[in-house]
């Protein structure tokens, strides 16, 4: 069995009987009967784009298999609402379709924040909706159930210069994949330029760790367009002045950071590219003014697979979502299963080491078999999915 061949184990679209909204549900795989995926929202947001979400989630679970953990990976799965998380209706919709997914979140779906979405608001419309917990069907799996979820709450309560740790382990992956990258090739982080797109919580923490290791953040996309400076932007001051949905108030920039046009961050003179936004954003067209020599991707599918062909041509190395922004999932279940406690240190200590062992062992792949970054990611899924389902049972 492979982690591509095979349709999803349930799909299925709702209607809002309120707004007209609909939202959707993929559950790829069961692993011991439950899945792991977020959920996002988003105007526009399709079920192809949940399906593709869900396989995904497969995926990173699979990646993160560890036999002497206590963490065992799950199914992947992932929900998505096409609403503009904005719309002042959107937080009754959200509830909504929480009280539609109940028996799946109450048996076999855990689920979380996303784009669009922060994990206080999915929290409060799970409670509205009726649930335990948006991860309560996770719970059966545990062997201290009171202990691990204390445990989790802690690590949730855990903030770090003001942020949450949960909204920093994601951004902390994402940098550690970078980092390795930047050091199997004998590149010195002092001089190394980067543009991320998207200033919430994924990018905003990237951006945040990468100064702090030395590399230089010229650009930041949000909303509003991008803001550029090629000395450097100040990212602890940007950081301060974002709102909720990762867009910065101008009135904090520089005299030197200049505004430009939303796209800008695409063609940047940066040797790192970090999508940390929406799905998408990188095409067969806007590949072309594409100059660095990575594109890490923080979101989840930001760049379609003929652009990623293309770019992969041009030697542009795409280090794919499965296996970059997956820190943020696993950190969820490695505190609750209790493979680290609710602490920041240790927290970012497991994460960099297995950021980087997972980084590593997906690029020493890639150049034993001749390919990209992201075939033989999925190559070492297909390796794990059989030892996977003959030890827990697989459930297509």
């Amino acid at each position: 069995m492979t982690a591509r061949d095979d349709a999803p184990l349930l799909t299925l679209t709702w209607t809002d009987h309120v707004t007209g909204r609909r939202g959707h549900l993929v559950v790829d795989r069961l692993v011991r009967g439950v899945s792991s995926g977020g959920l996002r929202m988003r105007e526009g947001c399709t079920l192809d784009e949940v399906a593709g979400l869900a396989r995904g989630m497969t995926m990173k679970e699979a990646l993160h298999y560890n036999p002497e953990g206590h963490y065992v990976p799950l199914g992947g799965a992932k929900g998505g609402i096409d609403c503009d998380p904005q719309d002042p209706r959107a937080y009754g919709v959200l509830v909504r379709y929480l009280r539609a997914m109940r028996p799946y979140l109450e048996s076999c779906w855990t689920t979380g924040e996303d784009l669009g979405l922060s994990q206080d608001m999915v929290d409060r419309a799970a409670a509205e909706a009726g649930l335990v917990s948006s991860i309560q069907a996770v719970y059966p799996l545990l062997d201290d159930e009171a202990t691990a979820r204390r445990r989790l709450a802690d690590a949730f309560a855990v903030e770090v210069d003001g942020i949450g740790l949960d909204e920093l382990v994601g951004g902390c992956g994402v940098a550690e994949s970078v980092l390795a990258a930047l050091d199997r090739a004998g590149v010195p982080y002092a001089g190394t330029r980067v543009a991320v797109q998207g200033f919430g919580t994924m990018g905003g923490a990237t951006a945040r760790f990468l100064t702090r290791a030395g590399l230089t953040v010229v650009a930041v996309a949000d909303i509003k367009g991008t803001i550029g400076n090629p000395e450097g932007l100040d990212i602890d001051a940007l950081l301060a002045a974002r709102d909720a949905f990762g867009t910065v108030d101008r009135g904090a920039l520089r005299p030197a950071d200049r505004e430009q046009p939303g796209d800008a961050w695409l063609h940047t003179d940066a040797e790192v590219l970090v999508p940390a936004a929406v799905s998408y954003a990188v095409d067969t067209d806007n590949q072309r003014w594409i100059k660095a020599r990575w594109i890490v991707e923080a979101a989840n599918m930001p760049v379609l697979p003929a652009a990623e062909t293309l770019l992969a041509a041009r030697g542009v190395t795409v280090l794919p979502d499965v296996v970059v922004n997956s820190g943020t999932n696993a950190w969820w279940w490695w505190t609750l299963f209790g493979d680290i406690g609710p602490h920041a240190d240790e927290a970012f200590a497991y994460t960099r080491r297995s950021m980087r062992a997972l980084i590593d062992r997906v690029l020493a792949r890639a150049e034993a078999d001749g390919t990209t970054p992201r075939a033989a990611a999925q190559a070492i899924v297909a390796d794990r999915l059989p030892v996977i389902a003959e030890r827990f049972g697989w459930y297509r």
